[in-house]
């Protein structure tokens, strides 16, 4: 029996009830289907660096694609490169890859951990860039229909971590009359990019990141000399995974940033951002629709500002990462009971102090949320 602690990056979870590993998109929509029409509870897994799994594990099926396939449809357009990407390619290789080849957009989205089939699912984002930005479409199962289909960006409504397949995760409505859960009504086999050529990166759009090359924010760089500079962050912030640094065994940041009206009171000082509609930026232009009258907050600003501290609480199985206040930890023989309990005690604190509500990033597989 697999535990599924040895499959998910915060190495924590008890065992599956089965394991089955699949190659490519036509055997993972197979075995999806054939445990739906078993009446089996299904996790497609990937990287395993979205998900807190119940120390009492996963009672159903997980599906794990093994597939690392990149292959280039169209080159011949003025817009670059329609790249299509199995689902299982891990995600880091596939940004390497895309440098390596001089196509520009996924370049500030080093390091992330992962596969290709989770990206557009969470709309990963980092250092100002997000999947939204070069997704094109990516070819789905249909778990409603047992149908393979192909959605379009704009079907997709990708948002800031959010997508209509995470929503089929929460509201009903997106899952055509039901909740699907831990994986949603939509499994992404491929997805399918689209690359502009250029040495130069897209511009940064991230401070901390110009800063670390020397540039002004806005201004381009040699994409291998980003991808480095991110992958160099990352590490500072314990975001690269690393077997001996318990920093890393996480989910990486734990909570979203809170998107709330503009309009609400919080001190001065407390960062706000405008939101952006990202799946419209123009990856040379650098610009994006902002969306009137809601800002983003900083979480790491609300957690440090709630009194919690790098490391918090110290010596406890679980614990605020000592590098950074947005990430919540494994020191080595943490239980996922643990690991919400910090959770539900840092939420309670921000919605005591600032009427903001934390939303957990990870699945929580087996659990009851936050």
């Amino acid at each position: 029996m697999t535990n599924l602690a040895e499959l998910t990056t915060f190495r924590i979870g008890g065992p599956a009830g089965s394991l089955v590993d699949v190659n490519g998109p036509q055997e993972l929509a197979e075995a999806v289907r054939t445990a739906d029409r078993e009446g089996q509870p299904v996790l497609v897994l990937g990287g395993g660096s979205n998900l807190l799994v119940a120390d009492e594990g996963f009672p159903g099926v997980v599906i794990r694609d093994l597939s690392q396939d990149i292959a280039v449809v169209d080159s011949s357009g003025c817009g670059g490169n329609s790249v299509r990407v199995s689902a299982g390619t891990n995600w880091d290789d596939f940004s390497a890859y895309c440098v390596q080849q001089d196509w520009m957009g996924v370049e500030a989205l080093a390091g992330i951990p992962g596969t290709v089939g989770a990206a557009p699912v969470q709309n990963i984002g980092a250092y100002g860039q997000e999947v939204a930005e070069t997704l094109a479409s990516v070819r789905v199962l249909d778990r409603l229909t047992g149908r393979i289909e192909q959605l379009a960006l704009f079907d997709l409504h990708l948002g800031y971590r959010d997508s209509v397949l995470k929503r089929s995760l929460v509201s009903e409505r997106a899952g055509g009359g039901r909740l699907w859960g831990p994986t949603g009504r939509w499994v992404v086999l491929e997805a399918e990019f689209q690359l502009r050529n250029a040495s130069l990166s897209s511009p940064v759009r991230y401070r901390e990141l110009a800063d670390h090359l020397g540039i002004n924010l806005g201004e381009r760089a040699p994409s291998a000399r980003v991808r480095e500079a991110v992958l160099d962050l990352r590490r500072s912030k314990g975001m690269v995974l690393d077997p001996s640094d318990h920093d890393t065994w996480s989910a990486g940041s734990f909570f979203t940033n809170p998107i709330v009206d503009e309009a609400v009171e919080l001190p001065a000082d407390a960062p706000r951002f405008p939101v952006e509609q990202r799946s419209l930026v123009n990856s040379i232009a650098g610009k994006a629709p902002v969306v009137p009258g809601l800002v983003k907050l900083s979480a790491a600003w609300l957690i440090a500002h709630a009194g919690f501290s790098k490391g918090y609480p110290a010596g406890a199985p679980a614990s605020l990462s000592t590098k950074h206040v947005l990430a919540l930890t494994n020191r080595g023989g943490a239980k996922a009971t643990d690991v919400m309990a910090l959770a539900t005690e840092i939420q309670r604190r921000v919605a005591d102090k600032f009427g903001v509500q934390l939303v957990p990033e990870p699945v929580l597989v087996s659990m009851k949320k936050a």
